[in-house]
């Protein structure tokens, strides 16, 4: 399904075990043909910056996952020059794991959002069971003009609070899952022009791939859920992600 449309995952986590390749062509035979490569630490956002400039149609992001929040932000500065960095993050709070203590966490969330602003680069957040804390640190610090909700776990209201930050909403594989009802009423909030899908793989896929570890070639499963929960033809979502991402990340 979908292999007609292009479309953009924009946020997924490639292997580093030599199978990019493979999984990027399958991806591309399914009509994904732009990714945007995430990184959680400095280690990994230096490899994804390296795959990226290896394989066509791929950028980076470079950032401080909230799990990795306690290490720090120093050496990330230095990356986000490279030609292929689009972004910054993924960062921001993680309650529901708290691998990192919560005081980390806002100072590496802080120092990032002033770095996507300092950089002008592309805000990609990350927020688990802290949405107020997540919403006060950017009306503190100042809110990049593209500012990305990755996997979108919140509900109608959470919603609205991020559009009227203009903030992009970017949706994964929950939006097909039966349970996730607060998911789809914040789709169905959002305006075609804010939307943005992604795998978040190797994590969330969609049904009917559920419990499977999850790969870009599934972007068109999820945007199929976006369409129904949004009200919205398939191939208008492609279409909007596709020029959303393209604007979201400054892709070339």
């Amino acid at each position: 399904m979908g292999a007609e449309l292009r479309w953009t995952d924009d946020h997924c986590h490639l292997p580093d075990d030599g199978t990019a390749g493979d999984v990027l062509a399958a991806a591309r035979a399914a009509g994904v043909e732009r990714f945007v490569h995430v990184g959680t630490d400095l280690a990994s956002s230096q490899a994804a910056l390296a795959l990226a400039a290896d394989h066509g149609g791929v950028w980076a992001t470079a950032g401080v996952h909230p799990h990795e929040a306690r290490h720090g932000v120093d050496g990330l500065e230095a990356l986000l020059a490279d030609p292929w960095c689009v972004a910054v993050g993924e960062c921001g709070f993680d309650f529901h794991y708290d691998h990192s203590p919560r005081d980390a966490q806002r100072d590496a969330f802080a120092a990032q959002v002033a770095l996507a602003l300092a950089h002008d680069k592309a805000l990609v957040i990350h927020t688990r069971e802290a949405w107020e804390e997540t919403f006060e640190v950017l009306d503190v610090e100042g809110i990049p003009d593209r500012t990305v909700f990755h996997c979108f776990t919140g509900g109608a209201d959470e919603a609205d609070e991020c559009l009227a930050r203009g903030a992009h909403l970017s949706f994964s594989g929950i939006v097909t899952f039966p349970k996730a009802d607060d998911v789809r009423a914040a789709a169905a909030r959002c305006p075609l022009d804010r939307m943005l899908v992604e795998t978040d793989s190797p994590y969330l896929a969609p049904v009917p791939n559920r419990g499977r570890p999850n790969e870009p070639a599934w972007v068109p499963l999820v945007g199929a859920g976006l369409a129904e929960a949004s009200g919205h033809a398939i191939a208008d979502v492609a279409a909007a992600t596709w020029d959303n991402a393209a604007r979201c990340y400054r892709l070339g």
